[in-house]
């Protein structure tokens, strides 16, 4: 078996636009017809670039291979041109051809992927969703403490058992930078109100987008940890490991992070400070998903959980429930909602939920297909990388968070 060619779909995601602006999707077919998908996350370039490296690479060290050759690919795509070091947007491109490779791997034995990567150890999977707005809002669910609590109260009654959001925001290019007391204090209002209206129904996921010095964190984490968070999500800027660390020893709620980290030498750097004891990679970026699984077993030589993370498309969370379903460590994997919308409509069978559990796919490869008249329906046409961030001074942030 050889890999005959690649093909990319640069997917524009249409309002509300939960998982970010765009999916960039591989697919990796075979000389004997077999095929896979793999989605990228990585957010750097421009969506047209990103596709053209995915093409780039697969050119360079994938096409004419055998695609159940994924260490030799990795470590060939790796060391391209001379560099051997963890970069964001070529772990984006070889994550998503090292996934497609996992789905090809996977229909051609006939068997889901966690079963060839150590077999399913979970039954469900329990899981989260970012509090996004709902039509008909009247405050602001991102500044406002009472439309926060009021749309956790209807994740927790849509059956979630834990709901995220930031009270910290907007995240800016500026950071990490000490918050003032009124910030501190809308922080603590917000977190406050959404346990006061959720009670012991939900855990509460507490994320900062990496703003603060390790002081500032600590202010943030002190405010915060009455209302007992299950985590605070990078406290400081994802590259200040030392920091992150310093929070880690001093603060009261345990500390997560990862999304931004890619291969398993930045994660082992991580956890070997004790920076963190929930890793949040995401496989469209770490590396892939025998990457990801690499990164589960380092987490759980250091007691640490492992929480995929998912601000992407449904390629992408398919890839995180085969890593999540065979993690021993495994805590908790983030949903956009219920699945449903354009996330389902992307796929020919969309991947279930119920009851706040992600259900495991029995299918072979990653157990969904990519639904190509679709995606090709929906091109994306946007000049935006994937997210944006506020690039004013830190000041000026802060005090239109406020207005």
């Amino acid at each position: 078996m050889r890999v005959e060619s690649v093909e990319t779909f640069v997917i524009g995601n249409p309002p509300p636009g939960w998982g970010g602006h765009y999916f960039v999707v591989a697919k990796v077919t075979t000389d004997d017809g077999l095929y896979g998908y793999g989605e990228a996350y990585g957010a750097t370039l421009r969506a047209p670039l990103l596709a053209d490296a995915i093409v780039d690479l697969a050119d360079q060290f994938l096409i004419g291979h055998d695609p159940h050759h994924v260490e030799s690919f990795w470590r060939r795509a790796y060391s391209r041109g001379f560099t051997q070091r963890p970069d964001v947007t070529l772990q984006g491109a070889m994550s998503a051809l090292e996934i497609a490779c996992w789905d090809i791997i996977g229909k051609a034995a006939g068997k889901p992927v966690y079963e060839l990567l150590g077999g399913r150890v979970h039954e469900a999977l329990r899981s989260y969703t970012y509090l996004y707005p709902a039509a008909g809002d009247t405050g602001d669910v991102y500044t406002d403490p009472d439309a926060a609590a009021a749309r956790a109260v209807d994740e927790v009654e849509r059956g979630f058992s834990a709901v995220k959001f930031d009270p910290c925001g907007p995240y800016t290019a500026m950071g990490g930078h000490q918050p003032r007391h009124g910030d501190v204090e809308a922080a603590s209002s917000m977190v406050t109100a959404v346990r006061g209206a959720v009670g012991d129904r939900a855990d509460i996921l507490v994320g900062t987008h990496g703003q603060f010095t390790a002081g500032g964190a600590l202010r943030i984490a002190a405010a915060i940890a009455p209302s007992d968070p299950l985590w605070f999500e990078e406290p400081v800027p994802p590259d200040d490991i030392a920091a992150m660390a310093q929070v880690a020893r001093s603060s009261d709620v345990p500390i997560a992070t990862g999304e931004r980290l890619t291969t398993k030498y930045e994660f082992a750097r991580l956890l070997e400070a004790r920076a963190a004891s929930i890793v949040q990679p995401n496989l469209g970026r770490v590396g892939g998903l025998l990457e990801g699984k690499k990164v589960a077993g380092i987490a759980e030589a250091f007691g640490a959980q492992v929480a995929p993370h998912c601000y992407n498309g449904p390629i992408g969370l398919a890839a995180n429930i085969q890593l999540a379903a065979c993690t021993p460590n495994f805590l908790i994997i983030e949903a956009i909602q219920d699945l449903t919308g354009f996330h389902a409509d992307l796929l020919v069978d969309p991947l279930r939920w119920s009851d706040g559990n992600v259900e495991i796919p029995t299918a072979p490869g990653l157990g969904v297909e990519l639904d190509e008249a679709v995606a090709r329906a929906h091109p994306y046409t946007g000049s935006e990388t994937h997210l944006t961030m506020w690039n004013d001074p830190i000041d000026e942030a802060t005090f239109a968070r406020r207005e």
